[in-house]
């Protein structure tokens, strides 16, 4: 290469390189992560998309569903706007406004299906506060033990385990066993560098109380749906129809699947909660295994990007919340996916961002936002 070509092919590269960190500023002015910004508009797409099939095609409730998603991005955007540092101080409040949501269902509180877990407020409509407990939960972890050394004390995790459990038993009491509530503090837990020796511990007491739990802890209800997981044959018209139903349509989808809004089990009527705690065996049986595969593609690359944020903060609080993050979405993924394969029980927890619902929706948009805010604010 001559000197004349040398000297033109390392100015463009030059203005190449301007070019992109201009681009990539103006992202870093928005607080905004273009890439965890791409996978999550492409699952929300998706998801009112499936929604329209799994309701046959009730325009009100994929609108409805929409506005939910409006208000999450609208959130995660201001969410974005805060530095970490405002949420590490404000986590205590975020916590206890939690705890008095919780506590305001014991008072005007609906009851459905059995339990009372859902309040209305003028203004707001129905919502259900465990899940804004399960936004202020991470956030409370993470501000106890970016205080905290690392790895920590003994004393140190039995403090957490109080900010645990006081959720967890309101929450039993309506009565709701919804593990998916500590599972985010937990997750800081983990990451926090408790050691090995306390985590198989833990399992260890957890097993020897277990008899106890199923005793006095687990309603009827309850432990019906765990004896079913084992033989749904035996009540295959009462506990059991849910997992039958969701495997035969699953199973049914094939490698390609029947297409879309062709789902028979769901618009048929054979397959309960099909647009909310079932929408992935409609997912499944409309787009069969491949587009499964695309979905769960798209699943891992929201979970890595949240990880890999959290592993570049430069602040204890920001590691711990935004892998949390990473992790718990993952959780609700896989308690999901089993659920509806017939591994794990029914639990009701739903599929982020893809069943009917506003908080759910609402709350996990709200917890990208302080994800993106942790990446964009160094």
């Amino acid at each position: 290469m001559i000197p004349s070509q040398q000297y033109r092919f390392l100015r463009q590269s030059a203005r190449d390189g301007l070019s992109i960190k201009h681009d990539s500023s103006r992202w870093a002015k928005l607080h905004l992560d273009p890439w965890l910004l791409s996978f999550l508009l492409l699952n929300a797409a998706l998801g009112l998309m499936v929604v329209y099939s799994a309701t046959s095609e009730d325009s009100s409730m994929v609108i409805r569903q929409a506005i939910s998603f409006g208000v999450g991005f609208v959130l995660m955007f201001i969410c974005a706007q805060v530095p970490p540092k405002v949420y590490q101080a404000a986590s205590p409040y975020f916590y206890a406004f939690g705890i008095f949501m919780l506590l305001l269902v014991f008072v005007i509180g609906e009851r459905r299906l059995g339990a009372t877990r859902w309040i209305t407020l003028p203004g707001v409509g129905s919502m259900q506060p465990s899940e804004v407990m399960k936004f202020a939960m991470p956030l409370m972890m993470a501000w106890y033990f970016a205080r905290k050394p690392f790895p920590p004390k003994f004393l140190d995790i039995v403090g957490s385990l109080v900010i645990l459990g006081v959720p967890f038993v309101l929450v039993a009491l309506q009565p709701d066993l919804n593990i998916g509530l500590i599972i985010p503090g937990i997750f800081v837990l983990f990451l926090s560098g408790m050691s090995w020796r306390l985590i198989l511990g833990a399992m260890g007491a957890l097993a020897v109380v277990a008899p106890l739990l199923w005793m006095f802890l687990l309603q009827e209800y309850q432990k019906k749906r765990i004896l079913t997981l084992f033989d749904p044959e035996s009540d295959a018209l009462g506990a059991g129809w849910n997992i039958i139903q969701s495997k035969i349509a699953i199973g049914s989808g094939g490698m390609t699947g029947k297409g879309y809004s062709q789902g028979t089990q769901s618009h048929l009527g054979y397959l309960p909660e099909h647009h909310t705690d079932f929408i992935m065996s409609t997912y499944a049986e409309e787009f069969g295994f491949i587009g499964v595969f695309l979905l769960f593609s798209l699943f891992m690359a929201i979970i890595i990007r949240c990880l890999m944020i959290g592993l570049n903060s430069f602040h204890n609080f920001g590691r711990l919340y935004a892998g949390a993050t990473g992790l718990t979405f993952f959780f609700f993924v896989f308690l999901n996916s089993g659920m509806v394969s017939g591994i794990l029980p029914v639990t009701g927890d739903p599929l982020p961002l893809m069943s009917y619902g506003g908080t759910a929706v609402i709350a996990m948009l709200a917890g990208m936002g302080i994800v993106m805010s942790i990446h964009t604010h160094r």
